[in-house]
This record gives C-alpha cells, sequence and structure tokens, in this order.
C-alpha cells in the first residue's frame, strides 16, 4: 500500500487509519500563525459509518488504500439482501439492502451497479446518476402558472416524495438524479 503525507489527503481517498478503512469527506488545510500547517480531516469509516474528525501533519504518513470498482447486475432481493452478479464471470453475491442507505429505492431490476471492493469485501454501492420513474401521484396541471423556480410536490413510483415543475403531470416518466434524490429532466 502506497504512504502519503498528512497533507496530500484530499476529499475521496481511502486511507487506513487505527486499524479501519475510512473515506475523507471534508478536508480543510489550516496554516496558523504560530505552528506548523496541518491537514484537518473529517472521515467516515466504511464499514460502521462512524465519524471521525482528525488532524494529519505534513510529517504524518497515512496509507492510502485504492479500491477495486466492479460492475455488478443486480437480480433481486431476498431477506434484507440485495443479490448482485458479476457481469464478466456471473458469479453472485449477497450484500445488505442498507449498503444503498437512503438511495435504495431507485434500485431497479436488471440495474447496473458500481460496487467498490477491498480484498474481497464489499464496502460501498454507487448506484447511475440517473434513473427514470414514473410519477403516480401529483397536483394538476394549472394554466397560468407558470412562476419561475416554483415547484410541487410528486409521488414517484418508488414512494419516494420529489418536487418537480408544474408543467409535469401524473403518469410522466422523469429523470431524478440519484445523488441529490432531486428531479433532473423529463424521461
Amino acid at each position: 500500500m502506497p504512504k502519503i503525507n498528512g497533507n496530500e489527503i484530499r476529499p475521496g481517498n481511502v486511507l487506513e487509519h487505527e486499524g479501519g478503512l475510512w473515506a475523507a469527506v471534508k478536508v480543510d488545510h489550516v496554516k496558523p500563525g504560530k505552528g506548523g500547517a496541518f491537514a484537518q480531516v473529517e472521515l467516515k469509516n466504511l464499514r460502521d459509518g462512524r465519524k471521525l474528525n482528525e488532524r494529519f501533519r505534513s510529517a504524518d504518513k497515512v496509507e492510502r488504500v485504492r479500491l477495486e470498482q466492479k460492475d455488478q447486475q443486480f437480480l433481486y432481493e431476498t431477506d434484507g439482501m440485495l443479490v448482485f452478479m458479476d457481469t464478466e464471470t456471473y458469479e453472485q453475491v449477497e450484500l445488505p439492502a442498507d449498503i444503498l442507505g437512503e438511495r435504495r429505492p431507485f434500485l431497479q431490476d436488471g440495474m447496473t451497479v458500481v460496487i467498490e471492493y477491498h480484498d474481497t469485501e464489499a464496502l460501498n454501492a454507487t448506484l447511475p446518476q440517473k434513473v427514470v420513474c414514473k410519477i403516480v401521484e401529483t397536483e394538476p396541471v394549472v394554466k397560468g402558472q407558470t412562476a419561475a423556480n416554483s415547484f410541487k410536490p410528486a409521488v414517484l413510483d418508488n414512494g419516494v416524495r420529489v418536487m418537480v415543475p408544474p408543467f409535469i403531470g401524473q403518469d410522466e416518466d422523469i429523470v431524478v438524479n440519484t445523488e441529490t434524490m432531486e428531479y433532473s429532466e423529463r424521461a
């Protein structure tokens, strides 16, 4: 594993620290008036989700971990476990449904998901950035109500509530950004 200096840590880096795997969420470089510069790093544990604020000086060495990314296809859900298939080897892997967190409703049958592995342990799953969903419930379109930045609530076919522009009607397909969980465009 490559060791990097404390001042080389960037958001998104995965580090081995205090015997665990941590992702750098936020990095602030601080140069106080007195004393040496340091990086104030907010870390998130990839195994249990704990957060930690740590201070790294430029002389500190930390171990940077490279995660292997694999495209895997979602097959089905059983007893709180999601079953994915490796598209190259056709190997199947079961992961807990909470690996996706609040984005779980956007997972659709046959969807290709990027799963990050450390050795053989799956640590993270990332959905495609944009997903097409159908609106099952929203207020009807009202003529003349075209004020800028006016949005109305809508319920998607997966049960998630989003805000949509007034011209979007019921039973329309829209594209939702899975990172921000917001309306993106018409499908």
